[in-house]
Formats: C-alpha cells, sequence, structure tokens
C-alpha cells in the first residue's frame, strides 16, 4: 500500500466497546485474514500503532538478545559494602553481567567473600561466572518467563507472614531468632528480584508479558512489594526486641519477675491472626482483580481498630514488668501494621480496576 492517510470513523458496539475498521487493501497484503492478532502500541503522542503479531515474531527471530553489560572499578579505599551497594543497584537495573575489577593487586579477601555472599543470599538468579586476580563478573541468569513477578509477589507474602508469626511466637515458645532471619533474608531477595523485573519490563513496555493490562499497574505492584517487605521487616525487628526481653527474664532483670499474662496473650495472638487474614484478603483480592472483596476489607478496619483499643485496654490495667508490656505492645503494633499494608494492597486492588468497574461518561 502506498503510505497515504485515511480517515475511518469509530464505532460502538454493545455497552462499551468501540471498533474500528482495517484499510482492506493493508489486510490482503499482509496475508491477515479473520481471528488474526495485532499488537496495539500507544505511543507518547498518544497515536496507536497497529502491529501483526506474525510481523513481530518474524522481527524476533534470528535476533540475538543484547545483553547490559556493567563495569565497576573499585579503589582501595571503598570498603566492602559500599561495592555490594553498587552491584546491588545494577541488579535492580536489569543488568545481565556485571564486571568488577581492582585497580591495585589481586582481589582482597574480604572482597571476595563479600560479593560471594551477596550473589549467594540475595541477588536472586546470579552466578558468578569468571573470576581471576584481580577482577570478577557476576551473571544474572534469571528472566521474566523463568520466575514471573505475581508468583514471587506470592512467595514473598507466604515469607512475611510466617516470619511475623514466628517472631510472635517466641515470646512463649522456644528461639527462632535465626529462622526469623533466614525468612526475612528471603523476602529482601525476592523484593530485589521484583523490582528489577518490573523495571525491566517498564523500559520494554513488556506489560502483558509480565501479566498486566496496563503499565500503570507496574507502580501498583511496586507498592505491594513494598508492604510485603515492610511486614518481613517488622517482623524482624520483633524477633530482635523479643530476644533481648527473654535474655532480660532468663538473667532475672525485671522490675515484676511474673509469667507472660496468659489472658492476655492468648487475646493478642487472636487478634494477631484476624489480621492475617485480613492480609491475605488483601492478597487473593489483588490477584483476582476483586474490585468488591476490596472495598469491603476496607469497611473492615474499623472492626479490627476497635479490638486493637479494647487490648491497648487491657494491658493498661494488667499488672505486669514494662518490659512485657512493651513486648505486648510491640506485638499490637506490628499486627495494626499488618492491616495498613493490606489496606494499602486493597487500595492498589481498587485503583487498578476502577475503570473496569464503572463507565465511561
Amino acid at each position: 500500500m502506498e503510505n497515504t492517510r485515511e480517515y475511518r470513523k469509530i464505532q460502538r458496539v454493545g455497552r462499551g466497546s468501540y471498533i474500528i475498521t482495517l484499510p482492506k487493501e493493508w489486510v490482503k497484503d499482509l496475508g491477515l485474514q479473520k481471528g488474526t492478532h495485532v499488537a496495539l502500541h500507544v505511543q507518547d503522542d498518544s497515536s496507536l500503532l497497529v502491529i501483526p503479531r506474525k510481523v513481530l515474531e518474524e522481527g524476533k527471530e534470528g535476533q540475538e538478545p543484547t545483553l547490559k553489560e556493567y563495569r565497576i572499578l573499585v579503589d582501595p579505599h571503598h570498603d566492602p559494602e559500599s561495592v555490594c551497594r553498587k552491584v546491588t543497584s545494577l541488579y535492580v537495573i536489569s543488568a545481565d553481567l556485571i564486571h568488577i575489577r581492582f585497580k591495585e593487586g589481586k582481589i582482597p579477601p574480604k572482597y571476595k567473600a563479600a560479593i560471594s555472599q551477596l550473589s549467594k543470599n540475595l541477588l536472586l538468579g546470579s552466578e558468578i561466572i569468571s573470576e581471576t586476580s584481580n577482577a570478577m563478573t557476576l551473571q544474572i541468569l534469571i528472566n521474566h518467563p523463568d520466575f514471573p513477578v505475581e508468583k514471587a509477589i506470592r512467595r514473598m507474602s507466604i515469607l512475611a507472614l510466617s516470619a511475623n508469626r514466628d517472631a510472635i511466637s517466641m515470646l512463649t515458645d522456644g528461639d527462632l531468632a535465626d529462622v526469623v532471619a533466614e525468612t526475612c533474608a528471603d523476602v529482601d531477595r525476592l523484593n530485589l528480584y521484583v523490582i528489577r523485573q518490573l523495571k525491566y519490563g517498564l523500559e520494554r513496555n513488556l506489560y502483558e508479558e509480565l501479566g498486566f493490562k496496563s503499565p500503570k499497574e507496574f507502580l501498583g505492584y511496586r507498592i505491594v512489594a513494598n508492604d510485603i517487605k515492610g511486614v518481613a521487616s517488622n517482623a524482624l525487628n520483633m524477633s530482635n526486641d523479643i530476644t533481648t526481653l527473654k535474655k532480660m527474664i532468663k538473667d532475672q532483670l525485671l522490675l515484676l519477675n511474673e509469667p507472660v499474662d496468659e489472658e492476655i496473650h492468648s487475646q493478642i495472638l487472636e487478634y494477631n491472626s484476624k489480621t492475617h487474614v485480613f492480609f491475605e484478603e488483601a492478597m487473593k483480592a489483588l490477584f483476582k482483580r476483586d474490585y468488591d472483596r476490596s472495598d469491603k476489607l476496607i469497611s473492615q478496619m474499623k472492626s479490627l481498630a476497635k479490638s486493637e483499643n479494647e487490648l491497648v485496654t487491657m494491658i493498661s490495667t494488667k499488672k505486669m514488668d514494662p518490659n512485657i508490656s512493651s513486648a505486648f505492645r510491640l506485638i499490637l503494633d506490628s499486627s495494626r501494621r499488618l492491616v495498613e499494608y493490606g489496606r494499602n494492597i486493597a487500595e492498589v486492588t481498587i485503583n487498578r480496576t476502577i475503570e473496569e468497574n464503572s463507565q465511561l461518561v
């Protein structure tokens, strides 16, 4: 076809669908027919680009993927943590290869150990593929089809809630501090991976490949990942504080050497269980794109706030050591944050589905 401009009328069918016919010659020249898929890309100038799917696939065939490579030159005065922060930042911005070279002499053992631990414990899918006397190279080998963003978010949520439960149980059960720390480290690793994949998809406009309906959903999932990380961070803080408290109890450093109040402990566990259900429901609504469920969850926050206030009053009226009272309040605060994070996630779902539940005038 000649490169000519044509005007065609937009037609409305059904309640909210709009259609436009395609030039007959264009369809014939490309061998398209009924049922053929075409890709629609909204350009920066608001124009719409229509590309047959087979043209996109043919363009990809035989193309070698371009790897994003970065180099870090390390001075002797740089500390290992600074180098690791640079590597982590490059990982997040979707680097495929990271070359680390030391200016003077061999790689000091402390740098080698720090980078190896970083690759092993925090950067999901990264491997050290080469190492010389003064250089190391990391390659990130995992891509979004291997481990979708939604699956990573689900796993983050399960781990974060598990860390929260384990931290709270430490008040009366055994020492689970190492378990909580390890679980939170897994959440951190998945969080970095999710950020990396979201940035990768945003740069390449791959929202459909990542399971999203529009590019706007990248921001929503970034908020969700951050909230889940917050759940894990609170659990780790709670674990550390309870560990300190239990040591004080063991060393008999409390003002009132009385056992943990069973009534309050039982009520707090029940309240925490309710907040877990609230958070889990918010996550389910997110994955199912359920506007109504998210809306109802936000309405339920008043009853949870009432339960929290009743527990605060109960703690205030009980005679107990201030350190025990502080531990109870810490658990309550962590549970309240679960509700707040759940509300944030419910709001993300509402914002991403509001257009689907409203009619455009």
